[in-house]
């Protein structure tokens, strides 16, 4: 690994600097290697950086643990993936909570077309273990990546249903890369290998502390376009996912269950609080994400014509007409990526070029250009 990937492990490693005083510090010096080279006075000039935060960088060591950290990726064949990096995934990058670095290790690809989180309850019923198959069974043919966070119950479902309909799956976990947890899905964890991958943001040797699991919940909803919840209890880590995945704009749905059945309350409760769209089949899914259009409809809706720009379009408007002529639609989250605006000033302004004619908004929070 690169010397910038040692900068950028140790950067992670310093006391008291976290995802968003890292993206602050590489604003102003350029890089992780810039910030570990730069003199106090220029540390201290950084908005958010005091003189206790500014000393631990330079003194903290963090230098020579990210050598044995990376000693050990290399080992594991496993790598460092920065927020900069174009590995990165690039459906965390526009989340302001997104972690600075990320341990990958796998074939698979986290910058995949089409992605799903299933989640829900380790004391799964066989009622909850056949709905998650019944859902991998129908998106298989859209090669979907299922993302979840190899844990008992519904997770495991999942993962084992995605390998063996062949669809690539990522296990996202509150432990270091070495250390899976439970041990028991150690071998579905080495075949995921193949078909996926396993991500955490925490290093090697990180034994799986209960505070790390709800920061394991945010990036399975980052990760995903639809987070589906398929059992669980009235309180618990899947609806800690669904609260994420709200936040983040992306899809919920949940998996209605008996009024009597404990691992049913969790579910039942995000419906009622409309806080999850009431899953009824997999047609749900695929029509809420427009996945259902044909690759023939895709091509033709490439060779219409846009109509032409009025001369009163404000910069912004014509910055975000132009990215969307550049792709079929673009999720919400990426439109504000690309185009850095705010997501609030985003939303009001592609309301505007709805109702003026110039866009359409799609289900699953897309927008694309109308076409005459």
């Amino acid at each position: 690994m690169s010397t910038d990937t040692q900068h950028q492990i140790a950067l992670t490693l310093v006391p008291g600097v976290g995802s968003i005083l890292i993206r602050q510090l590489i604003s102003y010096c350029g890089s992780a290697t810039d910030v570990l080279r730069s003199p106090l006075v220029r540390l201290l000039k950084v908005p958010g950086i005091g003189e206790v935060t500014a000393r631990a960088i330079l003194k903290s060591g963090a230098l020579t643990e990210a050598e044995r950290v990376v000693n050990r990726l290399e080992k594991m064949g496993a790598t460092a993936l920065f927020y900069t990096d174009k590995s990165y995934p690039t459906r965390l990058k526009t989340l302001y909570d997104a972690p600075a670095l990320l341990y990958f290790q796998g074939a698979g690809n986290l910058n995949s077309l089409r992605t799903i989180g299933i989640v829900g309850t380790r004391q799964a019923t066989e009622y909850g273990r056949r709905i998650t198959n019944e859902i991998i069974e129908a998106v298989a043919p859209f090669g979907v990546n299922v993302i979840s966070g190899l844990a008992y119950g519904i997770d495991i479902a999942a993962h084992r249903s995605s390998l063996a309909n062949g669809l690539a799956t990522v296990g996202v976990m509150a432990s270091g890369l070495d250390i899976v947890y439970p041990n028991v899905h150690q071998k579905t964890a080495q075949e995921m290998l193949i078909q996926g991958g396993l991500l955490t943001e925490s290093q090697p040797g990180t034994k799986p502390d209960a505070h790390l699991f709800p920061a394991r919940n945010r990036i399975i909803a980052g990760l995903s376009d639809v987070v589906i919840i398929v059992e669980a209890a009235a309180k618990g880590g899947a609806l800690i996912t669904a609260e994420y995945a709200n936040n983040y704009h992306r899809e919920v749905f949940a998996v209605p269950g008996q009024l009597n059945q404990a691992f049913s309350a969790g579910c039942n409760k995000l419906i009622r609080e409309n806080k999850a769209q009431i899953y009824t089949s997999p047609k749900d899914i695929i029509e809420t994400l427009n996945w259902d259009q044909t690759p023939a409809d895709e091509s033709a809706s490439r060779k219409k014509i846009a109509p032409p720009l009025p001369v009163d379009i404000t910069e912004e408007e014509s910055q975000v007409l132009a990215l969307l002529r550049q792709s079929d639609d673009l999720h919400i989250d990426e439109l504000s990526w690309k185009s850095q605006i705010p997501m609030g000033r985003l939303a009001s302004l592609l309301l505007n070029l709805e109702f003026r004619g110039f866009v359409r908004s799609l289900p699953g929070k897309k927008y694309a250009v109308v076409y005459v």
